[in-house]
């Protein structure tokens, strides 16, 4: 049975609702400093186009590349030894046109 995809399509997001916040981590500034890609986590039903136009919105840069990941949530234990699962979210790994530049740090 194929799956219902019209909330993907019929969903109109705001380049606010979009991008929700920045993935800080060691490898994301390296790579920022010398690939000119940055990591942020994005809504799970924004596409790649959505994406791009709302990083080129928000910051106002020009984007070459727009790579996306579905992270599936982990298995977590409690300190009541209870297994909970993590929410599942969606990366985004946006690459900028060299002379444009992100400052968020």
């Amino acid at each position: 049975m194929p799956k219902n995809n019209s909330l993907k399509t019929s969903l109109k997001l705001e380049p606010y609702q979009i991008i929700l916040r920045p993935l800080v981590t060691e490898k994301g500034y390296h790579r920022a400093e010398h690939q000119n890609t940055y990591y942020f986590e994005v809504h799970p039903f924004a596409d790649k186009n959505q994406i791009k136009n709302a990083v080129e919105y928000l910051f106002e840069v020009k984007v070459i590349d727009v790579r996306t990941q579905n992270r599936r949530g982990k298995p977590i234990k409690t300190r009541y030894h209870r297994v909970v699962k993590r929410r599942n979210w969606k990366k985004a790994v946006v690459k900028l046109h060299p002379e444009s530049k992100i400052n968020y740090f």
